[in-house]
């Protein structure tokens, strides 16, 4: 798995290359999608480096992109492993040039995220993790240290509820309302992308509810390196999060560093 996560992370450092090369440009050649979300050159050049990459890699491992065209679940019933891919998560804020858009590659078996890598090409950072060896994070010096999710964060005087920056709504601010009634208040930190999993991650915020769509692409690398940098994401109900349904919406769920920010312990 350590030699499969290095070449990954060259992939997704080559990726991230050729969207700031667009980044850096004048013209992002922005279309709208059927579903009415934004598609850049961008997203199809970073698909195109990915899935390129991947299937020369491991060829015997099918791959799902964000922009591959449909698979049926027909087809895709019938893999144990594949790769799930989001070239470019945050094409809004790519658009905004606020630097919060990620690149995310997960490899999933029997349906859970067993490696993940993300990449954050704006600020020159990888996050990655694997079930072996636990969750990393390469920041721009170039020094990788290993992730832990905030310890005992029932007794902090306030917590950080890390959101959408582009589709925060109201039964998101009442999960913020109730953990502050726990912990006697909150910051809330608007942020886009995936990154707001890895903020959990890392420590940076301690609780990230997601009470609106996501697609499986959008989270599954950045599910897997909260879960081995020891924080907990599940749904609503309860249940952890699993990949390659039939339905590839995913239902809303919750990210914490412990179980006292689950929703079933503030009372849903």
């Amino acid at each position: 798995m350590e030699d499969t996560v290095r070449k990954v992370l060259d992939l997704v450092e080559e990726a991230g290359d050729e969207i700031l090369s667009i980044y850096n440009s004048d013209d992002f050649g922005t279309r709208i999608k059927e579903d009415k979300s934004p598609l850049t050159e961008a997203d199809v050049s970073s698909h195109e480096v990915l899935v390129d990459g991947l299937r020369k890699m491991t060829p015997e491992i099918p791959v799902l992109s964000e922009e591959s065209e449909d698979i049926e679940y027909e087809e895709r019933s019938e893999w144990d492993r594949f790769w799930l891919v989001d070239p470019l998560d945050g094409t809004k804020e790519f658009i905004k040039q606020n630097g919060e858009f990620t690149v995310n590659v997960a490899l999933i078996e029997a349906g859970k995220p067993v490696m993940g890598v993300v990449g954050v090409p704006a600020a020159n950072t990888m996050y990655w993790a694997t079930e072996s060896a636990g969750a990393f994070k390469r920041p721009a010096s170039g020094d990788t240290v290993p992730l832990h999710v905030t310890e005992n964060c029932p007794e902090r005087d306030q917590l950080k509820v890390v959101v959408s920056r582009s589709h925060v709504n109201e039964d998101t601010e009442e999960y913020a309302r109730r953990v502050s009634d726990r912990q006697g208040g909150v910051e809330l930190v608007p942020v886009g992308s995936a990154l707001k999993l890895c903020m959990v991650a890392e420590g940076e915020a301690q609780v990230y509810p997601r009470i609106g769509p996501t697609m499986e692409w959008d989270i599954a690398a950045a599910d897997c390196v909260v879960r081995q940098a020891g924080g907990v994401v599940r749904t609503m109900s309860g249940e952890e999060l699993r990949y390659n349904k039939k339905e590839l919406l995913n239902p809303h769920f919750v990210a914490a560093c412990c179980e006292a920010l689950m929703p079933e312990a503030l009372g849903y």
